[in-house]
């Protein structure tokens, strides 16, 4: 039996129009002042019109109540580009920025973020699963990542961030670094990472059996360094861990500068701190670290290819080779 569906104010005129009521009696009924009423009518074409736009309300309405097809799925092509883009580890934002980047002007060709959520959490859990769709995090707020015990003792002869140019915090000029290590389960396997501050290009460096102190990190830094375009590695930024005690030594073997941010202030160094959270995906906490430098490669590789909605959704690898090629055409 169909259900009895609740007169909205428009019917309820009507509905005295064709009892050839007069507006005053209609507005008692409705709770409404007469002018309210008698303007309504006027507005919508006189009582012998008014039934038809009531007609039209109606019809609107019951249009908007069923359940519309999504644009990702009414579109298999769109739907098969959002999920290559997702199951490549792009988060949804990233891969409706990447659409407009790739296909510019073509609006059936762009979805948003909010509707590729949407249609990600529409799917039943194990056909995510079965589609190979991984969203970074379920975090409704964000965790402090303060450190739970006081750092060492004071590195010698560092430069503090403090004495840092001021191209280099405003990211206008490019070459200059942020560096960190990310430690594996009970601090017994750690790699370094490199990032650079403009293009966001990320370099992940193995330490040899895990050992993170401070001659074998200079060691595998300046391999690492060393190896790297001259023009687009200029400074490097740390912390004030022990393990880059060393520093001196890393400067003078690849004329880099070293600068220390403050004690417990990881939003100095933000890109290094982003792109630590973006390897946890490959390597989550409370797990072993490899020290295999060829897989740290591959999973640099994609990071380097994930589009980024603060580089206008180019990707690392596109915006690092574009200022190697200016780097390299303003030497000649």
């Amino acid at each position: 039996m169909a259900q009895r569906r609740m007169l909205t104010e428009t019917d309820r005129i009507s509905r005295g129009i064709v009892e050839g009521l007069e507006g005053q009696v209609i507005a008692a009924r409705i709770d409404r002042s007469p002018s309210v009423v008698s303007r309504d009518i006027a507005r919508h074409g006189g009582r012998d019109g008014y039934r038809a736009v009531a007609a039209t309300q109606r019809a609107a309405t019951e249009h908007r109540s069923r359940p519309k097809t999504r644009k990702i799925d009414a579109d298999p092509i769109l739907r098969q580009r959002v999920l290559d883009k997702l199951r490549a580890g792009g988060s949804p934002d990233q891969v409706a920025g990447r659409l407009r980047y790739e296909h510019p002007g073509q609006q059936a060709a762009w979805v948003s973020h909010e509707a590729i959520y949407t249609w990600i959490y529409a799917l039943p859990k194990g056909e995510v699963a079965r589609l190979g769709i991984l969203l970074r995090t379920g975090r409704t707020q964000r965790r402090p990542r303060g450190r739970t015990s006081s750092p060492g003792a004071r590195i010698v002869g560092m430069t503090s961030i403090d004495a840092r140019p001021a191209e280099i915090a405003d990211r206008a000029v490019p070459g200059h670094w942020e560096g960190d290590l990310v430690i594996g389960r009970g601090g017994k396997s750690a790699i370094a990472t490199l990032v650079e501050r403009t293009s966001r290009y990320t370099v992940p460096v193995a330490l040899p059996a895990g050992r993170r102190d401070a001659t074998t990190t200079c060691d595998a830094l300046i391999t690492t360094v060393t190896a790297m375009p001259t023009a687009l590695i200029k400074t490097l930024t740390w912390d004030q861990g022990s393990e880059m005690a060393a520093h001196a030594a890393f400067s003078l073997a690849t004329d880099v500068a070293v600068y220390f941010a403050h004690p417990h202030s990881p939003w100095e160094r933000p890109t290094n701190e982003n792109t630590n959270g973006l390897l946890r995906e490959y390597f989550p906490k409370g797990t072993e670290i490899t020290d295999d430098q060829t897989y740290l490669d591959c999973v640099a590789a994609e990071l380097n290819n994930r589009p980024r909605r603060i580089l206008g959704y180019r990707t690392p690898a596109e915006v690092f080779a574009d200022l190697l090629i200016s780097s390299i055409a303003s030497t000649d």
